[in-house]
This record gives C-alpha cells, sequence and structure tokens, in this order.
C-alpha cells in the first residue's frame, strides 16, 4: 500500500516533510511502518501550489529513496500547501502517468487502497468518467479513474458530496459484479484553498490516516513521521477531514453512503 503525506499552512521547503523527519516519506519508501507491504518502491510525486492557481507537480518511476531529483528538488520548492505520494503498484504497470498525484484543473489527488478486482469493473468503472473528460485519463489505474470520475460528480461545487457519490457508484459496480474483495480508499483532494482526506474501506481494514493541527499549519499523513514531535490523532474509519490550517480546527465529518442491502 502507498504512503502519503498532505501539507496546508505558513510556506515551508518541501524537505521539511519528505526528508527531515526521522520517519519521513523517503524513510518510509524503505521501511513503512504501518502498511501491508514495507517498500513502497514502484514511483513517487509530489504537487504543489504557489503563483497560479493550478498546482506544479513533479512524478517519477524511481524509487524515492534512490532519485537524486527528490531530495534536490525538495530543497528548493517552498510552498503553502502541498501532497507528496510514495507508489505501491497493486497492479497496474510502473510508468510516469500512473504515479501520484493527479492533476484536473486547479484540483489535485493522490490515493492509498484499491478497487477490489478492478480489472472485472475497470470498464463500467471508466463509464463513470464524464466524455469531456475521458481524454485527460493517461494512465491505467483504479485511482485516477476515481479521481475524474470524482470531477465530473461535482467536485468544484461540492468536493464532499461528490467524493460519496463516486464511493456510492464504485460500491454499486462492484455489488453488481459480486465482487468480494474490499474497495480501500485513504485518499487526499487539494484546490489550493483546503484538504479534502478521507479514510474509508467496505471491509474492517481501513487503512491508516492521522492528522496534526498546530499553531496555522494542518499536515495528514498516512502514518505518524515522529514521536512526541506532533500531537498525531487518528482520523475514524468511514470519516473524512476537511481543513486549511489557517482557519481553526478541522473539521471530521463521517461520510454519507447509501444504504446497502445485506452488507
Amino acid at each position: 500500500m502507498c504512503r502519503w503525506i498532505a501539507y496546508s499552512g505558513e510556506p515551508i521547503f518541501l524537505e521539511e516533510l519528505i526528508a527531515k523527519p526521522e520517519n519521513s516519506l523517503l524513510t518510509q519508501s524503505l521501511h513503512a511502518r504501518e502498511a501491508k507491504m514495507e517498500t513502497n518502491g514502484d514511483g513517487f510525486g509530489f504537487g504543489w501550489y504557489a503563483h497560479r492557481d493550478e498546482p506544479g507537480h513533479f512524478r517519477e518511476v524511481m524509487p524515492a529513496w534512490n532519485d537524486e531529483n527528490l531530495r534536490s528538488l525538495s530543497r528548493q520548492i517552498r510552498s503553502p500547501m502541498f501532497f507528496s505520494h510514495i507508489r505501491a503498484s497493486t497492479g497496474t504497470s510502473t510508468n510516469r502517468s500512473n504515479c501520484h498525484p493527479f492533476v484536473q484543473g486547479r484540483w489535485m489527488f493522490m490515493h492509498n487502497g484499491q478497487i477490489g478486482s478492478y480489472p472485472i469493473v475497470l470498464r463500467r468503472m471508466e463509464s463513470l468518467i464524464p466524455d469531456n473528460l475521458y481524454c485527460e485519463r493517461i494512465g491505467t489505474t483504479d485511482s485516477e479513474a476515481l479521481f475524474l470520475a470524482a470531477y465530473g460528480h461535482g467536485l468544484d461545487d461540492d468536493p464532499f458530496g461528490a467524493v460519496c457519490a463516486t464511493i456510492d457508484d464504485i460500491l454499486d459496480i462492484m455489488d453488481d459484479a459480486k465482487i468480494s474483495e474490499p474497495l480501500r480508499f485513504t485518499a487526499a483532494f487539494a484546490d489550493g484553498s483546503d484538504i479534502y482526506a478521507f479514510r474509508y474501506s467496505s471491509d474492517e481494514f481501513a487503512p491508516s490516516l492521522y492528522h496534526s493541527k498546530e499553531d496555522d499549519c494542518l499536515l495528514i499523513v498516512s502514518e505518524p513521521l515522529d514521536e512526541g514531535k506532533h500531537d498525531w490523532q487518528t482520523v475514524p474509519p468511514g470519516h473524512a477531514i476537511i481543513g486549511n490550517g489557517k482557519e481553526g480546527a478541522p473539521l471530521i465529518k463521517e461520510m454519507t453512503l447509501r444504504p446497502r442491502g445485506g452488507n
């Protein structure tokens, strides 16, 4: 399973979270503590907001621990809101277009988890992407398809509602196909103003998610970056955390999904 971090607050250099902490994202790329797979070596990426509405992003197929560009760029790029992600593939190929984060307009997205039996539901899953957005799909991951489907569901107008509606649609497709494997979805969206992070699984094993709010900074992570330095709080399964670090405590909100018979 992948590992990721999302930050919003006072501008900092990316290396402050990607490389410097005792359990930094670089450390997790080799020795993740709370993932099914300890090593996350199927590429990496980061995206950041700076002087334009849309984010910049950089993605590479090299393992994060073995790419000097990551260390160099993270020392030079300073941002008030950024994502970084290290990938452990769940079956799709290791190429740049399959690395996270994904960007569409002002939105940025990254994901840890998977859609159970994805090859079986791939065609119906892609049917959730509106025609005008389908040409923006350049990779083959379930994550990118889910992102574009959520964008088409009204991410600009109601981010929380759009994501919940997309998860509902995917669960319906899985139910119709009699898929027994779970949908696991620990993911983050950002629009340059707020971060929306979700922790959900259709079984009892939702991938881990933590947050820390201190001063004017919000940090959301797959697993804690340190012990004792930050006050890490667990995001409950089936909930989202919404905030930007500057406007008080983040909102913890229960995901609103349709009832499912027999589940």
